[in-house]
């Protein structure tokens, strides 16, 4: 099993994010992509990398965008033939208490989500204009692309590697956030099967929000692509 974070600036929260992680998931491997941080996230991961035989760290030639670090980890699964790879982040919003609860629920799904919006799933720290702007576009998302998920914007995910291996990845456009709904409408066209267990979801303990307003736009012209290719059956 891996377990894969793609990082930018992420000194402050990795190192007791890892550890945390390793002690709900002892015999699980991690991968790092790091897409060149400043401050220091990429020489930790490689000091890290020489003491332990689980822990990898890709490092990329600049900030190239979560969709391509996360297709890299996923791609990276595959061809190293794992079952399973749970996807996080690593500022301590995916809490990893749920590791396992997720992992047991992954004996029964090809795609297991890490929910806010599940029943059980919550929220710890967002205005609630934030919120209801959140479940405004994931109820969006579910209609306009047909998903069976209630949470479709969340990257705390597992996956089995066999549904992995049906998809062309050279055919998945996005480079930013929208590659968390394109993955899952890509798996479910598939038919792979899809289930979510609650979290609580927190904000980030350390650093900024990587989430821009060109960001936004972007997966906001992904997603109407995608719903366009849904209806006429591309």
């Amino acid at each position: 099993m891996l377990v894969a974070i793609c990082t930018y600036n992420e000194r402050e929260n990795l190192p007791t994010l890892v550890e945390a992680i390793r002690e709900e998931l002892p015999a699980a491997d991690l991968l790092i992509v790091d897409d060149n941080s400043p401050d220091g996230t990429g020489q930790w991961c490689d000091e890290l990398a020489q003491r332990e035989p689980w822990f990898t760290c890709l490092h990329r030639a600049g900030k190239l965008g979560l969709g391509s670090a996360s297709w890299l980890a996923l791609q990276s699964a595959v061809e190293l033939n794992y079952d399973t790879i749970i996807t996080m982040d690593a500022d301590w919003s995916h809490p990893p208490a749920a590791l396992t609860q997720m992992l047991a629920a992954g004996k029964d799904a090809d795609v297991v989500i890490g929910s806010r919006y599940c029943p059980g799933g919550k929220i710890d720290g967002w205005p609630i204009s934030r919120y209801l702007m959140s479940r405004t576009v994931n109820f969006a998302t579910r209609l306009a692309l047909g998903l069976p998920a209630r949470d479709c914007s969340t990257a705390y995910r597992l996956y089995r590697v066999e549904a992995l291996r049906k998809l062309d990845f050279t055919q998945l456009k996005a480079t930013g956030y929208a590659y968390l709904e394109e993955i899952l409408w890509q798996l479910s066209r598939q038919g792979a099967t899809i289930a979510e267990v609650p979290i609580t979801f927190s904000e980030r303990r350390a650093g900024a929000s990587k989430v821009t307003f060109s960001e936004a736009l972007g997966k906001a012209k992904t997603l109407a692509s995608l719903a366009r290719r849904r209806v006429v059956g591309s």
